[in-house]
């Protein structure tokens, strides 16, 4: 029975093509060991297209997103180029391995506010994230109370990528936009999924 679930699940999961997808919700489970994320098309109620694992105290960062719960097939995921790193690099992959970006924490500017730099090639982009408040990335530094965090990312020139905003919530929860460009191109999906979880579980990195 279990193995015809899983079955099910594989055959009825929505397939979204890399660039057609404008929003999704990324909502976290709280566990012991591990973090897990639900990723959702189009909101906190649309159908799981992604289910993302993390390893607590990981030698280096490694995150996966599976096709389903059971973690049976691997779609995309990012792991960390070195064990510690101030301006940490971490290579974004397809389920074959593929590259399909990378992103890098700036460390400089993250003192004062969490900030990313962006690369993805196939797409030729390269761009920059940032917390959006100031005052509470500084509030941040101290404690977490839940706050409603705000990442912002755009290219280099200026083109809204992604909107990441965590609401006040028990667990973390975040609505992700993904706005188009004069010509319709929007960032992958999977990259702006990857980047919802880093923003998550990196952020205190």
């Amino acid at each position: 029975m279990t193995l015809l679930l899983v079955m099910i699940r594989l055959v009825t999961a929505p397939q979204i093509q890399p660039y057609a997808l404008d929003r999704f919700a990324l909502r976290q489970r709280i566990t012991m060991m591990v973090n897990r994320y639900e990723v959702r098309a189009g909101g906190k109620d649309g159908p799981m297209i992604a289910f993302a694992e993390q390893k607590r105290f990981a030698l280096k960062e490694q995150v996966t997103f599976f096709a389903d719960e059971a973690r049976t097939t691997p779609l995309f995921g990012f792991l960390a180029r070195n064990v510690i790193d101030l301006n940490a690099a971490y290579d974004i992959t397809d389920g074959e391995g593929q590259h399909l970006g990378l992103f890098q924490k700036d460390f400089g500017s993250s003192l004062w506010r969490s900030t990313w730099l962006l690369e993805v090639p196939s797409q030729g982009l390269t761009g920059r994230g940032e917390e959006r408040n100031q005052f509470v990335a500084f509030l941040r530094r101290f404690t977490d109370f839940g706050w409603p965090v705000h990442f912002d990312f755009t290219a280099e020139g200026g083109q809204p990528l992604l909107s990441i905003e965590r609401q006040w919530a028990l667990r973390d929860s975040y609505d992700c936009t993904l706005p188009s460009a004069s010509n319709g191109a929007r960032l992958d999906w999977r990259v702006a999924a990857c980047l919802a979880v880093a923003c998550d579980a990196l952020m205190g990195r």
